[in-house]
């Protein structure tokens, strides 16, 4: 039976009177944690989320009691916070990829918070492609992917390679730290250009890129990835209540070595026990029905197990805790 709207509204109200946070409480007659859960700062009523008085990025602090630093911050904030569906995906895909990409963070020797830029690249769809040519995780263009070591051709393209394209974005921004000793320069570099930052911190005089007057597109990218990195630490503080079960699992897989060519990769899965599909999916970097390898090289082709592709979602564990709230 319907409530009175009346009740309705006046429940509401002397929930905002008494500061009580109430998700969904408008409309149920009794409270559920899980669903009406107060740890979210975000009620369903739309509010913006609070700006903190700082924000780190690796080895970087920045404070945001300047104006323009902290309308930059909120606009992302609030664009992470209501662009529900695209967020909650990379929270979901996070827990299979963030495995992957940070132990290759820390043997190459760089800061865990860079993974925040795969978010923002491609929100950890391994099969992004931008309008532009840029594809993968890390949104290689191909001439960049092949400087940094990728095969790139109309057979293989290793942009889609989970593993060596993080290696290849590690090596790029090593380099990078190198010049700038900024690692906020360094993620406004790898978005317009080693050239034009070096060219525009001369020019305008600054030393840290968020000081700089840039295409919007560059502003914004430095201020999506720390809003990136503030969802995705605490998403629940900004209204995203996801279970462990909710999350995408890592999946297991044995590994094939081979140096030669394969004629037909669908009767190639079908001899491994998987689906043609499945195969694609575990090696998005093979880009055609065969692969053609008349130079004999190395590769390493991943198979899903059965076991790992038909997961009990209940037994799913998060990888970081924080993401859940059971």
């Amino acid at each position: 039976m319907k409530r009175p709207l009346k009740l309705t509204l006046l429940t509401a109200c002397a929930a905002l009177c008494t500061g009580i946070s109430l998700p969904l409480l408008v409309g149920h007659a009794t409270f559920n944690p899980e669903r009406d859960s107060v740890r979210s700062e975000v009620p369903s009523l739309t509010a913006p989320p609070s700006v903190p008085q700082s924000i780190s990025f690796a080895d970087e602090t920045i404070a945001l009691d300047r104006y323009d630093l902290r309308e930059r911050l909120d606009r992302e904030l609030m664009a992470f916070t209501y662009m529900h569906s695209s967020t909650m995906l990379t929270l979901k895909r996070a827990n299979r990829y963030f495995p992957l990409i940070e132990p290759i963070l820390r043997e190459e020797g760089l800061p865990d918070d860079l993974k925040y830029l795969a978010v923002i690249e491609s929100s950890l769809n391994p099969l992004a492609r931008s309008g532009a040519g840029a594809a993968g995780m890390w949104q290689f263009m191909k001439g960049t992917g092949r400087d940094y070591g990728l095969e790139v051709n109309d057979n293989i393209d290793e942009r889609y390679h989970i593993e060596k394209s993080t290696r290849a974005a590690c090596a790029y921004l090593r380099e990078a730290y190198a010049k700038y000793g900024s690692w906020l320069c360094v993620a406004a570099s790898y978005n317009a250009g080693q050239g034009r930052i070096t060219q525009q911190l001369q020019k305008q005089g600054v030393q840290r890129a968020v000081d700089l007057w840039l295409v919007e597109e560059t502003t914004r990218y430095m201020f999506r990835l720390l809003a990136a990195k503030a969802v995705l630490t605490h998403p629940q503080q900004y209204g995203f209540l996801l279970k462990h079960s909710d999350l995408y699992p890592p999946i297991p897989c044995t590994t094939d070595t081979v140096t030669t060519g394969i004629a037909d990769l669908a009767s190639y899965a079908r001899g491994k026990g998987i689906t043609y599909a499945q195969l694609k999916d575990a090696n998005p970097w093979l880009r055609d029905t065969f692969l053609q390898n008349k130079s004999e090289r190395t590769y390493v082709l991943k198979l899903p197990t059965q076991a790992g592709m038909h997961y009990d979602p209940q037994k799913t564990q998060a990888h970081n805790r924080a993401w859940t709230v059971d």
